[in-house]
């Protein structure tokens, strides 16, 4: 699922090579993070009173969509608290020595980054409970009647979890962190400065109304606004002057088939499934997947949650439904059955199935 999703210009998700990319466009400082505020306002007092008493700061879980600024602000925390930064992942961390192996290697004050926190396996997350509190780890010798438990002190540092389903960790685990917080969607106005700000990083001369055309189309997310204005640099380089202007952001940005609502190709090919081929639903999510050539759990995971957020579609205990606005943006007449339908997406529970 995840390399049918990395291969879209407007996924949040960010592949190896982009991964390497975004380390120069991140912010390296809470005053430099745009956008936020609430959560930038608490972390900078959890951050200042842990510098004060000269201690880490608590651990932290950031909770969010993907490409919000999860990795960046874990970073910033590591350079407030002038830390050094080790980062790994859930699904890396297979073995309960694998943990063990990277707790023991960290220094006093270090930031401990995990990523995707809500898949490590059971053995693993263990470990973790007397090492956050505590800051000791339990290490076990030998195997069957013969073994026995020793505990090794460890240096204070920082936990800084990412997850993108807070539902899916564990209540133990949860209740460690010191500091919990909802990275949401970014406005416009903040997305506009961030493409103004990488575009001065990366050497593009960028329009005020060039730059506030590909924020208006980013969904909300600062990784897809940066990869939309690569795009679009690209674009201005081999058709144009270099210059992002309103006209070559609008050009550059039909060429990669992202339009005004910050749809692609498959996002427009499964409203218009809806519409066109069921007339207008409802639809089951197997038989809407096979008529966009994907898998459910894809048009499920990957393309729905966005078109749920615009109001385009609704979930019903029958199955999609598209409302009033996935007709009118696929410049479609309105059937007189469908006019009036509500746009509050997501209003449903989706029954298993449907």
């Amino acid at each position: 699922m995840r390399e049918e999703a990395v291969a879209r210009v407007v996924t949040p998700v960010a592949d190896t090579i982009e991964s390497a990319e975004e380390v120069t466009l991140r912010p390296r400082r809470l005053s430099d993070f745009v956008g936020q505020p609430e959560l930038k306002e608490h972390l900078g007092i959890v951050l200042e009173a842990a510098r004060r008493r000269g201690q880490p700061a608590d651990h932290v879980l950031l909770a969010g969509p993907p490409g919000l600024g999860k990795t960046s602000m874990a970073g910033i925390i590591a350079n407030e608290m002038d830390a050094s930064l080790r980062i790994t992942s859930g699904p890396a961390l297979v073995r309960a020595g694998d943990l063990a192996a990277i707790l023991t290697n960290l220094a006093e004050g270090d930031v401990l980054f995990v990523d995707e926190i809500h898949r490590l396996g059971r053995a693993v997350e263990e470990i973790l409970y007397p090492a956050m509190e505590d800051f000791q780890l339990d290490i076990v010798l030998g195997k069957g009647p013969s073994a026995r438990t020793i505990r090794l002190d460890l240096p204070r540092f920082t936990l800084v979890g990412a997850t993108t389903r807070t539902g899916l960790i564990t209540g133990p685990l949860r209740d460690r962190f010191g500091f919990t917080a909802r990275l949401d969607y970014y406005s416009a106005a903040d997305l506009d400065s961030i493409v103004t700000r990488s575009a001065g990083i990366l050497g593009v001369e960028v329009a005020p109304a060039g730059s506030a055309e590909i924020a208006r189309r980013s969904r909300g997310t600062p990784r897809i606004a940066n990869r939309l204005l690569k795009r679009v640099r690209d674009f201005a380089e081999v058709r144009g002057d270099g210059t992002v202007s309103l006209a070559t952001a609008r050009a550059g940005l039909a060429v990669f088939g992202v339009d005004e609502l910050g749809l692609d190709k498959v996002d427009r090919s499964i409203l218009a499934a809806v519409c066109s081929r069921f007339g207008g639903g409802p639809v089951g999510l197997s038989t809407l997947a096979v008529s966009v050539g994907e898998q459910p759990e894809t048009v499920e995971e990957v393309y729905e949650p966005f078109l749920l957020q615009l109001g385009l579609l609704m979930r019903t205990p029958k199955g999609r439904v598209a409302t009033p606005a996935a007709w009118a943006h696929l410049d479609l007449p309105v059937p007189a059955g469908v006019a009036g339908r509500g746009g509050a997406a997501g209003l449903f529970d989706d029954p298993p199935g449907s």
